[in-house]
């Protein structure tokens, strides 16, 4: 029966079944209607290229473009952005780059899509979109037009994937192994029959016998990259598959060629090459999910189910309340109230409404003490309530809740890459075209200088085959796996893998002092009227009513000493790093430091001296001052009180032992500056400092040669945690601060630091090695097999040796992070 090729798909189909089509004076064939309607989709957009581009390794049909989608199923899944939305979902029917070309084209060109970007490794496709311009439905069925399938994001299905690899290529290698080693005891007959003689019939049997144990190592352990070489082939695209494809297939064929004239035949070569190959790829692939070891076991921490409170009326302080009911916590919803017994684990984000326990956040935050909870306290998806039964308000549902973000922030810095892994790749691309030049360049040396066919074959096999691209492209991501896994594991989440590289050249290190340095739970400890018609009572009240409209962190310790309503505020205004400003009770108020005090003309200039008398001794304890005023006279003075850190010093001392400079910068004034930098043993301290003050401090000592780790919590910090190399925001501060920042403290813990610091030298130490090795081992190893003096055998085990020290190299930097 006659047959034909799709041209869309690439399907082998009968011949009576083709939809045929003309297009611009050419034929074109289709095995459906589906592919047909594809075709001339894709043709309408004008990305006709993608049949260009793709090299695909196995044929497929689309998915059908009528079938409706389950659009709740991805609901959870969204999340609010300072653009409007974004997403993460799983395409199924990638097949190569050309598939992520198309589907990233197709879906900019719809007028509301921001931007999408495709993991090809991963399927992975985060996508931004407007949405008073398009809707998630219309983007998916965008997806679906063009004959892929979007599904919901799952982690979980990522690492069923990552197994099913394991146990594929554990499959095949054992396969390979097992018949290698049975084809080695028939080689060894023979080898010893080339040299002592054997019987002609006895050679020819020995040789069928091996032939016949090569053929499944080449057919079905050798299947991946016999597939990757074809698909490559199509367009003249070259793979690491490609140099293993080609030089075992060259050893078997010219074997066969051997066994017809009754020369000698290297069928073990042939094997041999597959079976190291696949050890090398095996042990690789279990490392790598040795090192997401702990993200997947993240994933894995949230209950599929919750226990919903069905009438929230019934709720009593005694926690006795029965009437709930198990759901999915897919269908949680911000607002529900869940019940949460003794030994549970939390299901998603809350905020405690009734009850008392501890709770066991140690997978998640690095903390191995249990956290105190009480009512009010914030909860996190994941952790185990360990005592009291628990009664919570939703706060955080799905993509939104704090094990989420974690998981998602180390999945991008795993995919992301440091500078020397761009320079690897960029010669990975070039390796493999010239390796196979170098390969018939030496076949063609060899035999045009009079050595034998034999001779010449096997030495361009063993050229082919001792390269190794693979050592180049796995010595960073490997490390870059185990470097954001060891560091997820104490509670720090990094956002690109080249923090790697900044951290190892660092040389200052910077804090912020509210809420870095300090505790960030400030309290008031003293009101001082200044006029004798204003009570403390109605300064307070006033002070209360401008800072709850504050993110500053020292607003809530006058919020929280105020425990009635509050007066309304008209034209509230915050000047970072100086105080707020705005109306209330028909009087503009002003707060803040003294400099912004003398600004609106609140302190006159003869009040200074004894302002500072009074002040003084609270600013030498380390203390806060905050002024406030109205109608151009100060009328209250606040003494806020924040204390350092248990882990500060300690922490200090550790990064002063590193050789590192330490320096505190703050917006307080000088005194106080210099008070809490005593008692955390830093020398250095910089007082007065606006936010675009600390920005431009961080850009001088940069300018003058300096490496910057900054660290800091609040919004004033931003602009310089951006401007630092490496900004490291505390996990309890601002949005804007975290989002500023290359990593965050989860615990907001300053201990993990020196281990954090260390950890990076550690990894870019590990990483520069890599490359060294990939780039000496080629330099090496390729002129020794030109020489002829490599076996190809010989040169497939240094070739799956090359990888296996850049696997094992990159384990070190675990082994070093847990000593």
């Amino acid at each position: 029966m006659a047959t034909l090729t799709c041209d869309h798909c690439l399907l082998t189909f009968p011949e009576r079944d083709a939809i045929r089509e003309e297009v611009d004076g050419g034929q074109h064939v289709f095995c459906c209607h589906g592919c047909r309607g594809v075709y001339f989709l894709i043709r309408s957009e004008g990305l006709t290229d993608f049949y260009d581009k793709r090299h695909w390794d196995a044929p497929g049909t689309p998915a059908d473009p009528l079938k409706e989608l389950d659009i709740t199923a991805f609901s959870e899944d969204e999340r609010v952005v300072e653009q409007g939305r974004e997403i993460d979902i799983f395409i199924d029917g990638i097949r190569c780059a050309s598939c992520v070309w198309l589907n990233e084209k197709f879906l900019m060109r719809a007028e509301g899509v921001l931007s999408a970007r495709i993991n090809f490794a991963t399927h992975r496709a985060k996508i931004t979109w407007d949405p008073a311009q398009i809707s998630l439905e219309h983007i998916l069925k965008r997806i679906q037009a063009i004959g892929y399938t979007p599904r919901p994001y799952r982690e979980s299905e990522q690492f069923r994937a990552r197994r099913a690899e394991s146990r594929d290529l554990l499959v095949r290698f054992g396969t390979a192994a097992f018949l290698s080693s049975q084809l080695m005891i028939y080689s060894i007959a023979l080898y010893a029959g080339y040299f002592q003689g054997i019987d002609p019939a006895t050679k020819i049997i020995l040789e069928i016998i091996a032939m016949f144990l090569t053929i499944p190592v080449i057919l079905y352990s050798g299947m991946p990259f016999i597939r990757s070489t074809v698909a490559g082939l199509r367009h003249l695209h070259f793979t690491m598959d490609s140099l293993i494809s080609i030089g075992a297939g060259s050893a078997f064929i010219y074997s066969l060629y051997q066994m017809f004239i009754g020369g000698t035949v290297y069928f073990d070569t042939s094997a041999m090459i597959i079976t190291l190959i696949l050890l090398g790829r095996y042990i690789e692939s279990t490392a790598k999910g040795r090192a997401s070891e702990a993200i997947e076991r993240l994933s894995e921490l949230a209950p599929r189910e919750a226990r919903i409170i069905q009438r929230s009326e019934d709720i009593t302080n005694d926690l006795s309340v029965e009437d709930t009911a198990l759901v999915p916590v897919v269908s949680l919803r911000k607002g529900d109230l869940i019940k949460v017994l003794p030994g549970e684990r939390i299901p998603t984000d809350g905020r405690i409404a009734y009850g008392e326990s501890e709770a066991d956040e140690s997978i998640l935050t690095g903390e191995s003490k249990p956290v105190r909870k009480k009512v009010g306290s914030e909860v996190i998806g994941g952790s185990v309530n360990l005592f009291g039964t628990l009664i919570f308000e939703v706060t955080r549902t799905g993509k939104e809740t704090i094990l989420a973000g974690i998981i998602r922030a180390v999945e991008d810095a795993q995919a992301s890459k440091p500078r020397l892994q761009i320079l690897a790749d960029r010669v990975v691309g070039y390796f493999v075209p010239a390796i196979l030049f170098t390969s018939l360049l030496t076949i063609a040396g060899y035999f045009m200088s009079g050595a034998s066919l034999n001779k010449a074959l096997m030495t361009g096999v063993s050229v082919l085959v001792i390269a190794c691209p693979c050592s180049l492209g796995l010595a960073t991501p490997l490390a870059v796996l185990i470097f954001t896994t060891m560091a997820s594991s104490r509670g720090i989440l990094i956002k690109g893998g080249e923090v790697i590289e900044n951290t190892s050249r660092l040389d200052h290190v910077v804090f912020d002092k509210t809420g870095t340095i300090t505790e960030g739970k400030p309290s008031l400890k003293t009101i001082l009227p200044m006029d004798s018609n204003v009570d403390s009572r109605y300064l307070l009240r006033i002070a209360a009513s401008l800072e709850n409209h504050s993110e500053h962190s020292i607003g809530p310790a006058i919020v929280g000493a105020w425990n009635e309503d509050f007066l309304p505020v008209q034209n509230f205004r915050a000047i970072p790093g100086r105080g707020i400003e705005g109306t209330a009770d028909s009087r503009v108020i002003f707060i803040g430091n003294e400099a912004f005090m003398n600004e609106h003309g609140v302190i006159a200039p003869a009040l200074s001296a004894p302002i500072t008398e009074l002040t003084l001794p609270h600013q030498q304890a380390g203390d806060t001052v905050l002024y406030m005023g109205w109608d151009g006279r100060l009328k209250g003075i606040f003494v806020v009180s924040d204390c350092l850190r248990e882990e500060s010093a300690a922490t200090v001392k550790e990064i002063l032992l590193l050789g590192k400079r330490v320096m505190l910068v703050s917006g307080d004034n000088r005194t106080t500056t210099a008070a809490i930098a005593a008692a955390a043993g830093i020398t250095e301290a910089v007082p007065e400092m606006s936010p675009n003050s600390k920005k431009d401090f961080i850009r001088r000592l940069q300018q003058e040669g300096a490496g910057i780790l900054m660290v800091g919590d609040g919004i004033n910090d931003a602009p310089a945690l951006t401007e630092a190399s490496v900004g490291i925001a505390m996990g309890k501060g601002t949005d804007i601060a975290m989002e500023s920042a290359d990593a965050v403290l989860v615990r907001s813990d300053l201990s993990v630091i020196p281990f954090f610091m260390g950890l990076s030298l550690r990894a870019y130490r590990v990483i520069r090695q890599n490359i060294f090795w990939a780039f000496f081992y080629n330099i090496v190893a390729i002129p020794l097999a030109i020489s002829g003096v490599l076996h190809p055998i010989i040169a497939a085990g240094a070739m799956a040796a090359s990888s296996l020290f850049v696997v094992l190299n990159s384990l070190r930097i675990k082994k070093g992070a847990a000593a």
